[in-house]
């Protein structure tokens, strides 16, 4: 179902007990609700799971603003509020940037996190601000891809090489439901976009760290190491995961070797005992 967030409008997914531990789902960068797919399918028996798609993407609508850590952490404020109580928030990649700061500024709204091989910059810089400014050439080239069909081909063809790299196991829904989302010229300008904003994404949430504390919540960070867990570029990922878990007084952390960046593909069972143990 499409939903009002504020300006936006949202593509939800709803499943499992109405009464249930609620827990809201935000994919990582262009990802889909389906990524969450076999851990959907794991939790939906006993919590109440709500998967959404960020403006732009998935089956959501065109976005209205571009992408920012406050247009995203305002999203998820509407649908935590939306749940009648504190949610578990599990966010893959990117999206742990608006997870992190939705628990610092509404910590009343967030009972747990699980941060899936979540995005993390140490020290992130932004010389000029650009990606409002962009956003439209990147929608308008997205609106391109669609007249000239070419958006039916890139699209699906993008997201087999993106997954090539990402995941060892096949698209959790048929043919056509992907190409009913990538082969729409709106999500590709919505990646584009997402790609300008992130470093600025980033910055915002290092300024958002030093105004605000993070709540003492359980807290699980999931870290791939995928199948070199001896790499230099693996332990430097792990070390930076360590400093998220240790937010939280209440936070661990777990290190998936042979699991690439689509944990939720990879290993949807080690997504679900974070779950269990953050949200019993």
């Amino acid at each position: 179902m499409i939903v009002n967030v504020g300006r936006e409008q949202v593509h939800l997914v709803e499943s499992g007990p109405a009464g249930g531990p609620p827990l809201l789902l935000s994919t990582g960068l262009g990802g889909a609700w389906f990524d969450w797919t076999p851990v959907v399918r794991l939790l939906e028996g006993a919590y109440r799971v709500m998967v959404f798609d960020r403006p732009g993407l998935g089956l959501s609508p065109a976005a209205q603003r571009p992408p920012s850590l406050r247009r995203d952490v305002g999203t998820m404020a509407v649908l935590a509020e939306r749940a009648g109580r504190p949610v578990t928030l599990l966010a893959h990649s990117m999206a742990a940037f608006p997870a992190e700061a939705l628990a610092r500024l509404r910590p009343d709204l967030v009972r747990g996190l699980v941060l899936v091989d979540p995005s993390c910059e140490r020290d992130p810089r932004v010389l000029v601000r650009k990606a409002a400014a962009l956003t439209p050439l990147a929608t308008a080239f997205g609106a391109l891809l669609d007249a000239t069909r070419l958006a039916r081909m890139l699209g699906p063809l993008g997201r087999r090489l993106v997954l090539a790299r990402t995941t060892t196991r096949d698209e959790p829904v048929p043919a056509k439901t992907v190409r009913a989302v990538y082969g729409r010229g709106t999500v590709l300008g919505t990646v584009l976009a997402e790609n300008l904003a992130y470093r600025e994404m980033a910055v915002d949430l290092a300024r958002l760290r030093e105004r605000r504390r993070f709540p003492a919540i359980p807290l699980a960070v999931l870290t791939a190491l995928g199948n070199a867990p001896d790499s230099r570029r693996a332990r430097s990922w792990a070390e930076a995961h360590a400093e998220l878990a240790g937010m939280s007084p209440h936070g661990s952390r777990a290190e998936l070797p042979g699991c690439l960046h689509m944990v939720s593909l990879d290993r949807p069972d080690a997504v679900a005992d974070a779950v269990a143990e953050v949200c019993p």
